[in-house]
């Protein structure tokens, strides 16, 4: 991919916004992010997002209209598209801001559960806890046949599991990736970040991500995640589709491409280290599950064209003991 600072230049314009001096790269991925000084920054989507990206700038102004604290859109018309096809949209820069404490998150994502129904014309669609697996399933051209067929059996089996979802809490206006890298605290309070995923869905899903945390991976403890779930009013794990629900949520909060991101010309990407696992992903297939262990942590992943589709850790039973969990009366 080339990254062409000018592209960013000449989308603000487009949008009459009056420049200050040259952009500066924030981050240079599938998705940039560019400081525009004086004015914001911009985030530049892939090709054909168009409309996932004005979604997300009405979104914005909606959780605005409602006093949500969340990033803010200039008031331009946007998205505006670069020569090459991709939309730009353009944000009030944030201010310095670090990862919400677990309760802050908790109540963050208890006044999004409790919005109003949104308007049909700001665009929610439906909860799609499996997005882009089977396309990269499909795009792995270094699959052997066998590896292909198993991921394909286990994606499909995760699927009808959740078909079968027994009832929660009724669907509504979802965040999508509610942990706390996207539910910040700065210096004026709370703030909710990347919005592209909001959804119609069910609430558990957004609960999920710090209960994960706290049982599978032990990022958090279980007096921090009793804290979590007695600000939102209720332990998601205590619900009867938590295992269920957890599999897909589990898969897309872990799925990343495995390679670095791509370094802009000029610059040397800076070095990494690595993990070897046991297993076919390991000797490079290119897929299908691998284990190993690191200290006391036991870990199984399912890679598949590059990317991580499924990750399980885990502890001797004497190390994963863990507190009676919160009882805290289910929000309805």
């Amino acid at each position: 991919m080339i990254f062409d600072p000018h592209h960013v230049l000449r989308a603000a314009a487009s949008a009459g916004l009056p420049l200050t001096g040259p952009s500066e790269a924030l981050r240079l991925a599938e998705n940039e992010v560019w400081r525009l000084p004086g004015l914001g920054v911009a985030r530049v989507a892939r090709a054909g997002q168009e409309d996932a990206a004005a979604r997300e700038v009405r979104v914005a102004r909606w959780l605005a209209d409602h006093e949500i604290p969340a990033v803010r859109p200039l008031p331009v018309d946007q998205p505006v598209t670069t020569g090459d096809g991709r939309p730009v949209t353009v944000w009030e820069e944030l201010p310095k801001h670090q990862q919400g404490s677990l309760a802050e998150v908790a109540k963050l994502v208890r006044r999004l559960h409790q919005l109003p129904a949104p308007p049909a014309e700001l665009g929610l669609r439906p909860l799609d806890p499996f997005v882009r697996v089977e396309e990269r399933i499909d795009a792995a051209t270094t699959l052997p046949a066998e590896d292909r067929r198993w991921l394909r059996d286990h994606h499909a089996a995760v699927q009808a599991a959740w078909a079968e979802l027994p009832e929660g809490m009724p669907h509504r206006t979802i965040h999508g990736d509610a942990w706390p890298g996207n539910l910040v605290a700065t210096a004026r309070g709370p703030l909710v970040m990347d919005l592209e995923r909001f959804a119609l869905g069910p609430p558990e899903w957004d609960l999920l991500s710090v209960a994960i945390r706290t049982t599978t991976t032990g990022v958090s403890t279980e007096a921090e995640y009793a804290e979590y779930a007695a600000a939102y009013g209720w332990d998601v794990r205590e619900w009867e589709g938590y295992e269920t629900i957890a599999r897909p949520r589990s898969r897309a909060a872990h799925t990343r491409p495995s390679t670095p991101p791509a370094t802009p010309p000029g610059r040397r990407r800076p070095s990494t280290g690595s993990t070897a696992f046991a297993g076919d992903a390991g000797r490079g297939r290119g897929a299908g599950p691998a284990s190993c262990e690191v200290g006391r942590l036991s870990i199984h992943a399912v890679v598949v064209g590059g990317a991580l589709l499924d990750l399980r850790l885990g502890l001797p039973p004497s190390a994963a003991a863990v507190a009676p969990r919160s009882t805290a009366n289910r929000a309805r």
